[in-house]
């Protein structure tokens, strides 16, 4: 009796203890969606979406060029960030000695759990004064937030890559080596389409890593609001103007800046739910592993 009591006790901790997070998400998503509704509603979702002018003392909230600041820096991340962290999971899954992959691992991890203004502060000392000297311009720009994202998601992209190649069945391999195959030639051809699922999904965690880092792309971006015309200009993202002007801003533009954090919520909700579809949907799993079939 006292068993089942302790079990059945057990059991309404956990869901009131999962029921609490959910409460948070929906309170903060509640929150966030009263607080800058009402400007959106005022501006209208297009004016507001696709205004090119962001003057909040004369009543202009335009975030586009935001828009376009977080594309640009999350796309260099991107470019910068994903082979390095294939490359980086593939020697640790197949090539590195056990000795090596103990230390690698724990240093890889240890990349996540450095502050972001860490990150910002040796971007500032360093990668800001590289870029304008070898480069030109002011250094605060496009390529010096690309090139501190793409470190910061490095962690996400190994780890669960790594991860998924070493989940594959031995017998992928095993059989692609009995074929003839070199061991370059079975990873490229039958391990990384096999575990290309949790590899899009590991690239999609990054992209939302990008787009919703603030502290270290505040100090190397150089915050101009406007459309860039190279990689060596600087721009301002929706993260960062969130975070430069929450500390100031009263009224409609406090309104308008919970309505920029509502567009990053859906984009970064999207983002997660399309990983999530990409590692838990059986039939585009299957689709996205058919690449072994043609060996």
């Amino acid at each position: 009796m006292f068993k089942k009591f302790k079990e059945h006790l057990s059991r309404n901790i956990f869901f009131a203890l999962a029921l609490s997070s959910i409460s948070a998400l929906a309170l903060i998503t509640v929150f966030i969606i009263i607080k800058g509704m009402p400007i959106i509603a005022e501006v209208g979702v297009i004016k507001f979406i696709f205004g090119m002018e962001w003057a909040p003392s004369r009543g202009e909230f335009g975030i586009f060029p935001m828009i376009i600041g977080s594309l640009t820096v999350t796309l260099g991340a991107v470019i910068i960030g994903v082979p390095v962290g294939i490359c980086c999971s593939v020697f640790l899954a197949e090539f590195a000695p056990s000795a090596m992959s103990n230390i690698f691992r724990p240093a890889i991890q240890l990349l996540a759990g450095i502050p972001s203004v860490v990150y910002g502060f040796w971007g500032l000392l360093f990668v800001v004064p590289a870029v304008r000297n070898y480069l030109g311009g002011p250094g605060l720009s496009i390529l010096t937030g690309s090139i501190i994202l793409g470190i910061m998601i490095l962690p996400t992209i190994i780890s669960i890559s790594e991860v998924s190649i070493l989940a594959l069945p031995r017998q992928y391999k095993e059989g692609a080596l009995a074929l003839g195959l070199t061991h370059w030639q079975t990873i490229h051809a039958v391990m990384l389409p096999a575990a290309k699922s949790g590899i899009v999904a590991a690239v999609i965690l990054g992209i939302g890593r990008a787009v919703g880092e603030t502290m270290a792309v505040i100090m190397v971006l150089g915050n101009a609001v406007a459309i860039p015309e190279s990689i060596l200009d600087p721009v301002r993202t929706l993260t960062t103007n969130i975070g430069i002007e929450m500390g100031y801003a009263s009224g409609e533009h406090q309104q308008a800046l919970f309505a920029t954090g509502i567009v990053l919520f859906i984009a970064i909700m999207l983002l997660n739910s399309f990983a999530q579809y990409i590692t838990r949907n059986p039939r585009q799993t299957k689709k996205l592993t058919s690449g072994k079939s043609k060996i």
